[in-house]
């Protein structure tokens, strides 16, 4: 079963982006693995807590990455 992970900032996507990352991560199953993929891909969008990641020793926040907006295709 094709499995993808996808672990953001809380609050820094809007639904609809999510269900994009997951439309366009199994399309890349398809893609990759042919139509078998599709009914046995898992795409999970994980949310992680606010100032719960950072990139380089600093740790990053809402704050510092901005919400996600309604109808905000940057994500960011």
């Amino acid at each position: 079963m094709p499995f993808a992970n996808f672990k953001v900032p809380e609050k820094t996507l809007t639904p609809k982006q999510k269900e994009e990352i997951v439309a366009r991560t199994t399309e890349l199953y398809v893609e990759i693995y042919g139509e078998r993929a599709r009914n046995n891909t898992m795409v999970l969008v994980e949310e992680v807590a606010d100032g719960g990641w950072g990139i380089s020793g600093n740790v990053l926040t809402l704050a510092m990455l901005g919400a996600a907006e309604p109808g905000d295709a940057s994500g960011a």
